[in-house]
């Protein structure tokens, strides 16, 4: 199934339990601006390749357009369709004053030099210099990008306007106008709504098994988070191997590992396992950190945990949804757990505005008070009105969306 009718079929089910008016529910099936591109990029030997590029900007009725620009092989249309659509949701279920977007270059960025990488960063950032802008459209990283990519971008951007402009994109370097806490905020801000969860369902840290699936800037600090927590980290796993011990692991040891070796294959006192088999051990809390559709129809019934944590985008289809609400399985979905990266995203919007930066503690303090205000709202309208978190979180964001709409007027 596409990962777009996969989103479609989400805003569906939180439509029928919302009161959000037939006109509004229509334009939020499609995005109000699809960009695509194809350019050349010179690689080190002098040819030149062409690559495509994507930037959808879905949704400006709370604010400029945002959302992560990711390097992957896989990335396409239909994908990044979907992210720019759960960013509108998820920056609406934070309250927070932005629209929804995203951007992608079908790209396997591993296999380019660092000058190949620069370039094709700006032949990119060249073809949205006319459609972004702080109050327009604000990129930030995603998937394979980082804040010197980040950087880049914004230098080409200058160039092309002639000013320096930090607030065209976030998750820059602080050295380039980022804020504290943005390298960590993805994690830090699903730690506190897992926090506000265990206290609404009597779990102790302590008491807990986690599982984490991947171990980018997301799945690893999150995971070094829940052993300092003390919670006991059992599996983990990179796009290429997976460990798994029910005694726990040091975190950190892992994350060396990985760094000296390049993976996890090998990692002492250990069974290597897959990602598929991760998904489906007897934890308490799984956490998909890792890239969409992971969990779905075929093996959602063989689930084991209590409890799904979604810090991935779009992990969990439809299909699967309904199978683990039959079995009880609390699911905490993507647009709420993963939402502290976009938060301190719009916190660096505001510092870069201003001139005026905060530190670190001063940026944790404002998300955490987001992120538990978010979740508060998000399960108490699950109470009410008897349905799981994710069409609660949709239910919060679509009346979020529909009245900025509405009192915007219909032309």
């Amino acid at each position: 199934m596409p990962v777009f009718a996969n989103a479609l079929a989400q805003l569906k089910q939180a439509v029928d339990h919302s009161h959000l008016h037939p006109e509004v529910a229509a334009r939020l099936k499609a995005p109000e601006r699809i960009l695509q591109f194809s350019f050349p990029v010179t690689m080190d030997d002098g040819t030149v390749r062409l690559f495509d590029g994507y930037r959808v900007q879905y949704s400006s009725a709370r604010g400029p357009y945002k959302g992560g620009i990711r390097f992957h092989p896989k990335t396409n249309l239909d994908e990044v369709k979907s992210l720019a659509f759960w960013m509108a949701i998820k920056c609406a279920v934070v309250g927070i004053p932005l629209g929804g977007g995203k951007g992608g270059v079908t790209v396997d960025p591993k296999k380019l030099s660092k000058g190949e990488l620069e370039r094709l960063t700006r032949a990119f950032a060249r073809r949205l210099a006319p459609f972004i802008g702080p109050e327009q459209d604000v990129p930030a990283p995603d998937v394979n990008t980082t804040p010197e990519i980040m950087a880049w971008l914004a230098d080409e951007y200058a160039r092309i306007v002639g000013k320096q402009v930090p607030g065209v994109v976030t998750g820059k370097p602080l050295s380039a106008g980022g804020s504290q806490g943005r390298v960590p905020a993805t994690a830090q801000g699903g730690m506190y709504v897992l926090h506000e969860l265990l206290a609404k369902l009597k779990l102790k840290p302590q008491a807990l098994t986690v599982a984490v699936q991947g171990m980018g800037n997301v799945g690893g600090i999150f995971a070094q988070l829940a052993h300092q927590a003390g919670m006991k980290v059992v599996a983990m796993s990179d796009s290429a191997s997976a460990i798994y011990n029910p005694k726990g692991f040091d975190v950190t040891a892992v994350e060396h590992y990985k760094k000296e070796f390049g993976n996890l294959k090998g990692f002492p006192s250990a069974r290597s396992i897959n990602n598929a088999q991760l998904l489906e051990l007897p934890v308490t809390v799984l956490v998909p950190a890792a890239l969409e559709n992971q969990i779905t129809g075929t093996n959602a019934g063989r689930i084991k945990a209590k409890i799904v944590f979604e810090m991935a985008n779009g992990p969990t289809t439809p299909e699967a949804d309904a199978k683990l609400a039959k079995r009880g399985i609390t699911v905490v979905p993507d647009v709420l757990a993963n939402a502290g990266g976009v938060t301190v995203s719009y916190f660096e919007i505001v510092q870069n505005l201003s001139q005026y930066y905060w530190d670190e503690g001063e940026v944790m303090e404002k998300l955490k008070l987001i992120m538990v205000t978010a979740f508060k709202h998000t399960w108490q309208r699950a109470e009410q009105l008897k349905i799981p978190l994710r069409t609660a979180a949709y239910v919060v964001a679509l009346e979020r969306i529909g009245q900025a709409i509405e009192v915007k007027g219909k032309y």
